[in-house]
């Protein structure tokens, strides 16, 4: 079997004890065919099984060949793009655990900025969060062992660990003369992918934290307890949502859209494409909707909102969004470990890829910074070494610059203001009575 992500903010995508960014999972069939070095063109594996041999023979300590060739392939993998990555046994076993949204660690979200590894963000209520650290902070050691050259994944099974027990990273923040340490407990990681409640005039609001298996029958549930209350509209919140499983974000579209109509599709190397089509829905949602993303709203996020947005289902409000547009294969190897391979682009379904230029909201509404508030600097996927190209866009520059507060209080929330304010203009047109 093989499981495909679309996820990390960038990621790359399934939450771990950071979430790496943006990281969105398919889960389907994978063929692996044999191949013939010289048939193939990999008469280069003459050279690494030199200096594999020159390794063993030479280096001053003992080295174990499954240590060379795992270092190796992570080698490899690092070198393609940000959300290819090779995964141990231990590591592929988390992240199946990660998909079902509980986990140990610390609860923050990295990537890979300047070479840094870097928070994207913390999630909220969690040690990282509670401990202080802010999106934008560079993460230099781990347990005093410095993060240059590490890849996502190690930095992520070295911050992961058994609730109760501690890991100390070292912070640089801009603005620091020097970097702080931060020793923060770990404890079990519980991601809520579904939050809901009603707000100002019978208005519903549903929180997306992640993609996850059980988000669509969770979102199904909290669809029919709104609709009890008596809610005469829809504000779907997908901002800072990491992304998660195509599927989980499939069925959500399916959710606000009829039966068949296309939710996104994929194209490979060779540019075969896969269609993925909305689904038979047993609740029949057709209030209007308003759409909140934020350049934190990646991967799956996107195909739910660039789905809702190409069939005019929703209303979209607020900033550009991440922009991660690769769909990562999970394929599993004969050892029990993995690789995280990029196979193919994905497309909304006019047809529009938005590798590294996201989707643009219909309504633009930044966040205003109030007294008191801090901010910090914008990342999205084009600001991570290594990324795709668009391919079809030129990719833009201009909104890196851009500052966003770390933290909003509900009522100063400037965009979900303006969601209620649409909704209730959007009311009171439809009450009015028609010109005779």
């Amino acid at each position: 079997m093989t499981k495909k992500i679309l996820n990390t903010k960038m990621i790359v995508n399934a939450v771990l004890v950071c979430t790496i960014v943006a990281a969105g999972i398919f889960i389907g069939r994978w063929t692996i065919n044999s191949v013939s070095a010289q048939a193939d063109g990999y008469e280069e594996l003459k050279v690494f099984t030199e200096a594999l041999s020159i390794v063993r023979k030479n280096y001053v300590e003992d080295s174990k060949p499954k240590d060379l060739v795992y270092g190796a392939i992570k080698g490899m993998l690092s070198s393609l793009d940000p959300h290819s990555a090779f995964m141990s046994p231990d590591q592929y076993k988390e992240m199946q655990v990660d998909t079902r949204g509980e986990f140990g660690g610390l609860g923050i979200q990295i990537g890979i900025k300047d070479g840094m590894l870097t928070v994207i963000a913390p999630i909220e209520d969690t040690p990282a969060y509670k401990a202080g650290i802010e999106a934008g902070d560079k993460i230099i050691k781990i347990n005093n062992e410095f993060t240059k050259e590490m890849t996502l994944h190690d930095a992520v099974s070295k911050m992961r660990g058994v609730p109760s027990t501690s890991v100390k990273i070292s912070i640089f923040r801009e603005g620091w003369k020097e970097a702080k340490d931060f020793t923060i407990v770990r404890e079990v990681i519980k991601i809520k992918s579904v939050k809901s409640k009603m707000i100002d005039d019978n208005i519903g609001l549903i929180k997306l934290n992640q993609f996850q298996e059980q988000t669509a029958d969770d979102l199904s549930q909290a669809l029919e307890s709104l609709m009890k209350q008596n809610i005469t509209s829809l504000i779907l919140d997908l901002r800072n949502n990491p992304g998660g499983l195509l599927n989980s974000a499939v069925d959500v579209s399916s959710k606000f859209l009829p039966p068949g109509k296309l939710v996104v599709f994929i194209k490979d190397k060779k540019g075969s494409k896969t269609e993925y089509r909305s689904g038979k829905n047993s609740i029949d949602f057709s209030l209007p909707m308003v759409v909140l993303v934020n350049q934190g709203s990646a991967s799956a996020s996107e195909i739910v909102a660039g789905a809702l947005k190409d069939w005019d289902r929703a209303v979209l409000i607020g900033t550009q969004t991440f922009g991660k547009g690769s769909v990562q294969s999970v394929i599993p190897l004969g050892d029990g470990s993995a690789l995280r391979l990029t196979t193919a682009r994905y497309y909304t379904p006019k047809g529009i890829s938005i590798q590294t230029t996201g989707i643009a909201p219909d309504i633009v509404v930044k966040p205003e910074v109030k007294d008191g508030k801090k901010s910090h600097p914008v990342i999205r996927e084009k600001d991570l070494e290594g990324h795709l190209m668009n391919g079809d866009a030129e990719e833009k520059s201009d909104v890196q610059e851009e500052m966003i507060p770390v933290e909003i209080d509900e009522k100063d929330d400037i965009q979900m203001q303006r969601a209620i304010d649409l909704l209730k203009t959007w009311k009171i047109f439809k009450e009015l009575p028609k010109a005779s």
